[in-house]
């Protein structure tokens, strides 16, 4: 309810009311601070606008801040006074006025515009008086948990809910064990159970100088035991070295014309090392974290698709390039008001689809991971040799690859190896697949002896804050990995460290997945690992 002054006279029988006429030749002095307000309100707005413009084009030419022209001191010295003028004005006024006298009368009023709404019915106190309300309708299946109050109980009356409507029986799938709290706005909607994955473990990695237990979350058989052998290749043969080529998230709005030509001229603009400092500070506002490194553009007819580029610290960053790109936006449209922003992203980015600008450009964290095998460790734990696996890259990776059609997918299978890990980490796992654009390279070195392989993958998105990473179980598999939050000494290394982490995983799976291929061992390792012959009923009972 909002309170509002309403004066009303007091009629006297010994006083009569007393009206100003209208032809009164002397004003009120209140019509007198009208007009003073007027031309204060008028003063300020004009020489705020004015000196706004005056920082953004000094920006745009690199012209120091502080160096004023006389126009520009006597805006200054006009907003100055009226800031002045306004401020003990109306503090006065607030002051005066801010208790109601005895003599005023208050009459309380209903908010303008802001009808009370009904307040929602009740809900029954029986969980199965709860499930038939939500079965018929008369309650929302997505708005238990803020109507309950309690997360868990939300999930178990939908879960009985949609097994009544499908007539289908939940028993297999886990309800109880899991903090349904931690998902609440983040992770998932309307939850009625979870899926269970197993996780396990690769390693030790020698990656850098320093060893890691990879987790790995998958349904796969002989995968956590492929990469452990390659693992253990690489340990033996004085581990892995990486290189993080490049850190940049990307998102890609398209933006429409009247004409072609007024595209090109945005194009123009944005391509202009020049204005690239006054896009920045509008993109940087988003986040501390965020640093626009970028921008490239691509014309379709009349449509312009820009492609920015900026570091996210150690989030994967979406939501972060996201909240600058709308920022970027709002400051051309100042310059170009004809531009009519069609989407946020135009697929130009691009996000979870395999696209040549990934594979060429680079999306998230851009690694280059290598390893020399020695002879023996190729011979005693591989089972394979130099030029064996040197002929099975090329004809495979590369010219079969290519005979296909292969788009970033010029590997063995980076990306089995890629989503266990993202699964087990908290990543998104849909991003597996750019994540997974891989090259494997094998060459003979040291006179033809020892194996020289390598994986370059130019676009994992990774992060090891947000999202599913907060998560309890994947929080403690990145823990495990040490790259668990945000880094405080230096902001994107954990998300760095576990791209290159993910990035030598991919390494040790190429190798070993290519000696069982060259080796034959390929069909009985899967024969005798992923054929179960177990009576699974008898298990689960």
């Amino acid at each position: 309810m909002e309170v509002r002054r309403r004066l009303l006279p007091r009629p006297s029988a010994v006083e009569p009311l007393k009206h100003k006429h209208k032809d009164d030749p002397h004003p009120h002095p209140q019509s007198y601070s009208y007009i003073t307000n007027a031309l204060f309100f008028t003063l300020f707005f004009s020489v705020a606008y004015f000196l706004l413009h005056r920082w953004r084009e000094k920006i745009r030419t690199s012209t120091p801040l502080h160096v004023l022209t006389l126009s520009e001191i006597l805006a200054v010295l006009s907003l100055v006074a009226s800031v002045v003028y306004l401020m003990a004005f109306f503090g006065i006024t607030f002051i005066l006025h801010s208790r109601p006298s005895p003599d005023d009368d208050l009459e309380i009023l209903p908010p303008p515009c802001s009808p009370l709404l009904p307040p929602p019915p009740p809900l029954p106190h029986h969980d199965q008086d709860i499930v038939r309300a939500v079965v018929s309708g008369s309650i929302p299946s997505y708005s238990l948990e803020s109507r309950l109050a309690d997360c868990r109980r939300a999930a178990t009356i939908r879960r009985a809910a949609v097994e009544h409507v499908a007539g289908r029986s939940l028993d297999g799938l886990p309800l109880e064990g899991f903090d349904y709290e931690s998902i609440l706005g983040q992770c998932c909607e309307m939850p009625i159970g979870f899926v269970q994955i197993p996780v396990g473990v690769a390693g030790p990695l020698l990656l850098d100088g320093k060893e890691y237990t990879v987790p790995m979350a998958t349904t796969e058989g002989c995968l956590v035991a492929s990469t452990n052998r390659g693992c253990k290749a690489i340990h033996a043969s004085g581990g892995a070295s990486s290189v993080v080529l490049r850190d940049a998230m990307t998102r890609a709005p398209v933006v429409r014309f009247s004409s072609a030509k007024r595209a090109s001229e945005l194009k123009f603009y944005l391509e202009d090392p020049h204005n690239f400092d006054s896009l920045s500070v509008a993109f940087n506002k988003s986040s501390r974290f965020a640093k626009l490194q970028d921008i490239k553009c691509a014309i379709v007819g009349k449509n312009l698709y820009i492609r920015l580029s900026c570091s996210t610290g150690d989030a994967m960053g979406m939501n972060m390039v996201s909240k600058g790109v709308q920022n970027v936006l709002a400051f051309l449209h100042t310059d170009f008001p004809d531009m009519d922003v069609i989407g946020i992203s135009g697929n130009f980015c691009s996000d979870k689809k395999a696209a040549a600008v990934n594979w060429i450009e680079g999306r998230g964290k851009s690694v280059v991971c290598e390893a020399v095998i020695k002879e023996e460790v190729l011979n005693k734990v591989l089972k394979s040799s130099v030029e064996a696996l040197v002929e099975l890259n090329m004809l495979k990776n590369l010219a079969g690859s290519a005979a296909a059609g292969a788009l970033g997918g010029f590997n063995a299978h980076a990306s089995n190896i890629v989503t266990a890990i993202y699964i087990a980490t908290g990543q998104d796992p849909a991003q597996n697949v750019e994540s997974s654009h891989c090259i494997t390279m094998m060459e003979p070195v040291n006179h033809g002896k020892d194996l020289h392989v390598s994986v370059t993958m130019p676009s994992l998105e990774v992060g090891t804050v947000g999202g599913g990473t907060q998560l309890a179980s994947q929080s403690a598999c990145l823990n495990l990995l040490g790259v668990k939050g945000a880094s405080k000494e230096s902001p994107g290394a954990n998300s760095r460290l576990l791209a290159t982490i993910v990035a030598g995983s991919v390494l040790a799976g190429e190798l070993s997945l290519m000696s069982a291929i060259a080796s034959g061992q390929l069909v009985n390792s899967h024969m005798k690992y992923n054929r179960s012959t177990k009576d699974i009923t008898k298990i689960v009972s």
